[in-house]
């Protein structure tokens, strides 16, 4: 086996992993509407997977760039973009505009779900989880047939 079909078969592995954590996501939030689970179990259970989440998503971006996959980067960029900006500490600056260096996000806790503002923010969580969920699905579906050119492109050398 080639590197190119070692790397899109580990990338397949990586976003099935990052699939089920968005299911997992998508049926929280369903059991919290449905008040399954209250809101504070939620937090505590979510929170723990948010950064982990990015962490596995920008690591398969970085395999992507390092091995020069132009196409896998372009449609890995928008998430890896709303993952940093999201999760990265960066100067307020950089998104808002505003002068100065105060860091935010990771730093405030501002990344992790907050189980006094849940409720309000319950739609947008889901509809972030839902647009996740496909994004994810159908990037399943590029690295396995990208997996299956890389092996018979290799078997016919």
């Amino acid at each position: 086996m080639s590197g190119e079909a070692w790397l899109y078969l580990l990338s397949v592995l990586i976003n099935a992993v990052n699939l089920f954590l968005q299911v997992f996501f998508t049926i929280m939030y369903s059991d919290l509407e449905c008040d399954y689970i209250n809101p504070i179990d939620l937090c505590n259970r979510l929170n723990a997977y948010i950064i982990p989440e990015a962490a596995v998503h920008a690591f398969l971006t970085f395999l992507f760039v390092i091995n020069g996959y132009w196409l896998a980067i372009i449609l890995n960029l928008p998430l890896f973009i709303f993952n940093a900006k999201k999760c990265v500490p960066i100067p307020a600056w950089v998104f808002e505009g505003e002068v100065g260096l105060t860091w935010i996000r990771i730093l405030e806790n501002q990344h992790l779900l907050d189980a006094t503002e849940i409720f309000r923010k319950l739609n947008v969580h889901k509809k972030e989880s839902f647009i996740k969920l496909g994004f994810h699905l159908l990037m399943f579906f590029f690295y396995l047939y990208s997996m299956i050119v890389a092996l018979i492109r290799d078997e016919s050398n």
